[in-house]
């Protein structure tokens, strides 16, 4: 790992200082991603679409809206089942750019005019870069069913009945960057260096760069529990000097304070996800953090903070353990790829091939982006894990069928 010095924006200099000259990279990640002036989201930097930064799946049309659409109606209907004298909501947490919010309304309103009486659309949205975009997006459509903007806490002070959903929004929390160095696990930092002049500009230049901190306690608890109760080993077996990975402090925290604004209903995550084997193998040596500017990635995790996403994986088997202890009952995970396939997504490629010659042009380019799905290279290899809650305990047993975890219908 390269551990010469970057250039550090002013304003995270600064900040970096304040803490003493030394920060982990999980505050760092967190710095450059939330600072609510200066961090990527925070400031709304970030341009999500085929045309921004980065790309998701709600971007690239409203395929993906409706196919969720259907499922997120199925859930609806049984908690309707359950529940006929509360109003239902219908939360996203990390919204971005409003794409699945505007469509999913659009769409419920299309398919269950009754949503109008019945449901509320919340949005979770801590950045107000981001917030104000999303009203901007949604103000042709939130005359029809009620919306509204919520903090999590105000959500845990007032809990609701209904479905959330987390779109990419976990692989945004900040993580702790682990190496594996002289035969000891540590956990990276980054240190404020020395200011030097530029010979270009005489200009004095803050620069930052890697540093090896050790373990503080609260991450030695969370390692010796993943490996009793998920039987993980970190580092694995044969893992070699300088190994890297990640460990995710913040998902416990945001199960807990989930399952305490929802009274009872459905948690749907939506993300990169690996299984541990795969996530913590020696193979695996430079970990699963990316950072993302203008379509492009890059492993130079130091450079132009405030101005690129860093994002990382999760790791299946922690997270589903969390949940459980957290008060969740996990319906289980498949690929993106499966999960759209069993919502429709063959039979709308075949309807495809009937439409008139005259919207070719826009038949190829919904096809493009229905293919970009499921691609296992690429958005195809997200995980769809759903859990449920329910007023009773975990202990009452499953309450609510998912449809996405069924068998595609043969062809």
């Amino acid at each position: 790992m390269d551990r010469s010095g970057v250039p550090c924006p002013p304003w995270l200099a600064r900040a970096i200082a304040q803490e003493g000259g030394c920060i982990s990279f999980c505050r760092f990640m967190d710095l450059a991603l939330h600072h609510p002036v200066h961090g990527a989201y925070g400031s709304g930097a970030l341009r999500i679409g085929p045309h921004g930064d980065f790309a998701t799946s709600p971007s690239l049309g409203s395929d993906f809206a409706e196919l969720l659409g259907l499922q997120v109606l199925d859930w609806l209907e049984q908690l309707r089942g359950h529940h006929r004298s509360n109003r239902l909501s219908l939360v996203e947490m990390g919204p971005g750019e409003g794409h699945l919010a505007h469509d999913l309304l659009s769409f419920l309103l299309e398919h269950s005019p009754e949503c109008r009486d019945q449901l509320e659309f919340v949005l979770v949205e801590s950045n107000p870069g981001m917030q104000q975009r999303q009203r901007e997006r949604l103000a042709a459509v939130t005359d029809a069913i009620p919306v509204r903007w919520s903090r999590l806490e105000d959500l845990m002070a007032s809990p609701v009945v209904g479905v959330v959903i987390a779109h990419e929004l976990l692989d945004a929390f900040a993580v702790e960057r682990l190496v594996f160095e002289q035969g000891t696990l540590k956990k990276l930092g980054v240190v404020l260096l020395p200011e030097r002049s530029s010979p270009q500009t005489m200009i004095l230049e803050p620069e930052i760069a890697w540093v090896s901190l050790p373990l503080d306690q609260q991450l030695v608890d969370d390692l010796a529990w993943a490996t009793s109760r998920c039987g993980l080993q970190i580092p694995p077996d044969g893992t070699s000097e300088g190994w890297c990975s990640e460990w995710h402090p913040g998902v416990r925290p945001w199960l807990h304070q989930v399952a305490t604004a929802l009274e009872s209903g459905v948690l749907l995550v939506v993300d990169y996800a690996l299984e541990a084997k795969r996530y913590y193998s020696p193979s695996r040596r430079d970990g699963t953090l990316l950072a993302y500017r203008q379509q492009q990635c890059h492993q130079e995790l130091l450079r132009d903070a405030g101005q690129s996403d860093l994002t990382a994986h999760l790791c299946l088997e922690p997270l589903i353990a969390m949940a459980e202890e957290e008060g969740w009952l996990s319906h289980g995970a498949c690929r993106q790829g499966e999960a759209l396939l069993s919502l429709g997504l063959a039979q709308r490629l075949q309807a495809l091939q009937h439409m008139p010659s005259s919207q070719l042009a826009q038949a190829l380019q919904r096809r493009e982006a229905l293919l970009r799905l499921v691609d296992p290279a690429g958005l195809g290899e997200f995980r769809w894990i759903a859990f449920e809650r329910s007023s009773q305990g975990p202990d009452r047993g499953a309450t609510f069928n998912s449809r996405f975890l069924r068998e595609p219908l043969p062809q």
